[in-house]
């Protein structure tokens, strides 16, 4: 080899260590940096005729597994779905208070046929009349609540769908513009480590959004498909989605002839196509699970109410005095919303006695309540008919002996009339009560562990791969100790080819 070649090969091999030392360095300073992954550069040979003429650096590259890293984005969305869902849920649940106090739904009718036992034993007590009045209110105030809490959770189910879908729209531009770069880097002949490493962190906050499959183009470039096969566009400054405002009433639903605004695609509806990720839990939460809660509490009420008037007593309407007919369909009917609605009735609430008397009389018909005829005025203080027909029906599982309650409806709810409930089976309110706090308090705890078990996994994931494709300080301080003996070795090589060179011209002087 001559001494030309030879310092040939020495420099390519210092310009390489070079490059792999700044790459080393970069790679420590950026340990912690979020989404940096270690970058990998490798020399080339580089021949001239058949010769040795030394080493050249090749364009940077990472070190990803990409399997681990989708594993860990898939469970990062849900994550988030499922921290919706609880943050959500959770003001439903408090509204409904605690069983373990007595204050919940179910407890609360508890307390109101209690209050009835204690003035069936003292129909002329105007105290626990009173008291009646009070378990009654407590009872109205608790429906109100709860249906408060689930118009809240649907209204911020709204307003979460608004916020994903222009932090979604910000990402996809970003994607689309990382994918230009990187082509541009790559047909170059550059390293797009470092903008990959930008691009996946964009990539991994739509997986937040949404449950997608990164599909890896031979051009550096990336395709993202949502679950369902939605090809999400990547075009640079554009807002492919869009969903409008709006406010959202009991009664609200999307779809057909609904109201609510959908997540449009270029002037197209898929929000029934939202999968995964907090937009498919927002979507879910405000047209399924929450319209759903609040027919079971609507239902609830209805009953309450129209059990107590069939046998006599309007104890609850809502302001204009109306009682709504449980049997009648959900969608379309004064059920809707009632448990917002529902109050005491102004007039038993001004005269109590009426809770011993009666407020209507009951024409009795086969199939339904027996007749009734209220206590007239003046009549005995210790009437006790009504009474009894409200302890042994309105909170039993009969309107009248032989005839059964009709049941709490588990289909056609909702405001479109396409929801079903998961409380069936059920006869008295006492039941229905105890088994909708139990259901809908449920949820909240269902999506908190499901959050925990996501945030778990995701965790596990991600350690795994920055264990293959993350900064190993410790492995990256000793690779550069070994680059720079490397180095230093290079550097008297070339040292001793100066030295040769020197004597080489001293030799011809």
């Amino acid at each position: 080899m001559t001494l030309d070649a030879a310092l040939s090969v020495a420099t390519g091999g210092l310009r390489l260590l070079d490059r792999q030392m700044a790459r080393t360095s970069d790679d420590i300073a950026n340990a912690g940096t979020a989404g940096h992954t270690r970058k990998v550069l490798d020399g080339r040979a580089v021949t001239v005729s058949g010769n040795g003429a030394g080493v050249r650096a090749q364009a940077a590259t990472r070190e990803v597994d990409v399997a681990v890293q989708a594993a860990a984005q898939r469970a990062g969305g849900d994550a988030a779905a499922a921290g919706l869902r609880a943050h959500l849920l959770g003001g439903v649940e408090a509204a409904h208070g605690s069983p373990a106090l007595g204050d919940s739904l179910g407890g609360l009718i508890a307390g109101l046929e209690s209050s009835f036992v204690a003035l069936r034993e003292a129909p002329a007590d105007a105290v626990r009349r009173s008291a009646v009045v009070t378990a009654a209110g407590e009872l109205a105030g608790r429906l109100n609540d709860v249906s408060q809490a689930i118009g809240t959770a649907r209204q911020g189910a709204q307003d979460a769908l608004r916020r994903e879908v222009a932090a979604l729209n910000e990402a996809l531009s970003e994607v689309g513009s990382l994918n230009l770069e990187i082509r541009r880097e790559i047909a170059s002949g550059r390293s797009s480590a470092a903008l990959e490493d930008q691009r996946d962190l964009a990539v991994g906050r739509i997986a937040t959004s949404l449950d997608i499959a990164v599909i890896r183009g031979q051009g550096g470039e990336v395709t993202l498909v949502a679950r369902g096969g939605l090809v999400l566009p990547l075009t640079p400054g554009a807002t492919p989605f869009t969903m409008d405002d709006a406010t959202i009433g009991t009664g609200a639903f999307h779809g057909g002839a609904g109201t609510l605004p959908g997540v449009m695609l270029n002037g197209r509806d898929v929000t029934r196509q939202l999968a995964g990720g907090r937009m498919g839990a927002a979507a879910e939460l405000r047209d399924a699970t929450l319209p759903r809660m609040q027919a079971e509490a609507d239902l609830a009420a209805a009953q309450l109410a129209a059990r107590l008037d069939g046998q006599g007593l309007r104890l609850f309407t809502d302001a204009d005095g109306v009682v709504p007919d449980p049997t009648a369909p959900y969608a379309g009917s004064t059920m809707i919303g009632f448990a917002g609605a529902i109050r005491v009735n102004p007039a038993v609430a001004a005269d109590p006695t009426l809770l011993r008397d009666g407020t209507h009389a009951v024409a009795g018909a086969v199939g339904g309540p027996s007749n009734f005829t209220p206590n007239p005025a003046g009549g005995p203080d210790g009437f006790a008919t009504l009474l009894d027909r409200v302890l042994d029906f309105s909170f039993g599982a009969e309107q009248a002996a032989g005839v059964a309650q009709p049941g709490f409806a588990t289909t056609g709810l909702g405001p479109d009339g396409t929801l079903a409930s998961p409380l069936s089976g059920l006869r008295t309110l006492a039941e229905y009560g105890a088994a909708l706090v139990a259901e809908q308090t449920g949820a909240r705890a269902t999506a908190s562990a499901a959050e925990e078990r996501a945030s778990s996994l995701q965790s596990l994931l991600q350690g795994r791969f920055d264990e293959r494709s993350g900064v190993d300080v410790d492995a990256e301080v000793a690779a550069m100790v070994q680059l720079q003996t490397a180095y230093g070795v290079n550097a008297r090589v070339i040292s001793t080819i100066q030295a040769m060179w020197d004597a080489l011209f001293g030799a011809v002087r």
